[in-house]
């Protein structure tokens, strides 16, 4: 219940304060595939797509209400359906968490990652991750290119709560439908 209403006071908070550009924080998309980066061959379809074809760009661009809330840069670490995540690929994105977070210009890490194994991925995360800046997973259930899309929304989320001050030291979390999970 804290976690629902931490999320729905950041919410809030963020649309309601305007930030000067050199104010906001700086988030970095990471991204690894999975439906929120998927595509169909028609609106409609929400089974049998294709997980992992768009670009962590193209899913930025989807959302341009980030920009009023972080200065967002993005970085493909895969593009892949996350049934095909690996040991290699999750080692790769651990290293690339914690030098990002290392960093005094980063204040904060969002996932792309795919539903059927993103609950391996943070747990990992949760205990190679030697930072409080806040990591936050986010995933989507409908592919990119469906009329009811939620990855757009879910992605929105991931940054308003990883650029929030109140997000540090809460461990890996995920962000999902206007929920928040710690790991």
């Amino acid at each position: 219940m804290k976690i629902r209403v931490f999320m729905a006071t950041v919410l809030l908070l963020i649309s309601h304060c305007v930030f000067s550009a050199t104010s906001l924080p700086h988030i970095v998309i990471l991204a690894t595939g999975g439906t929120i980066a998927g595509t169909a061959a028609n609106n409609t379809q929400t089974a049998g797509y294709k997980s992992g074809e768009l670009g962590v760009q193209t899913l930025i661009n989807a959302v341009p209400e980030m920009n009023n809330i972080a200065r967002v840069d993005g970085e493909q670490v895969a593009n892949i359906g996350s049934e095909n995540m690996t040991s290699d690929i999750i080692l790769k994105l651990s290293q690339k968490v914690n030098a990002l977070l290392a960093r005094d210009d980063v204040d904060g890490v969002v996932i792309t990652h795919g539903t059927d194994t993103l609950d391996e991925t943070a747990y990992f995360l949760n205990l190679t991750v030697k930072s409080d800046k806040p990591v936050v997973f986010t995933a989507a259930m409908r592919p990119a290119s469906a009329i009811s899309a939620d990855g757009a929304m879910n992605l929105l989320e991931a940054v308003t709560v990883a650029a929030d001050p109140n997000a540090k030291g809460r461990g890996v979390m995920v962000g999902l439908n206007l929920s928040l999970l710690r790991i």
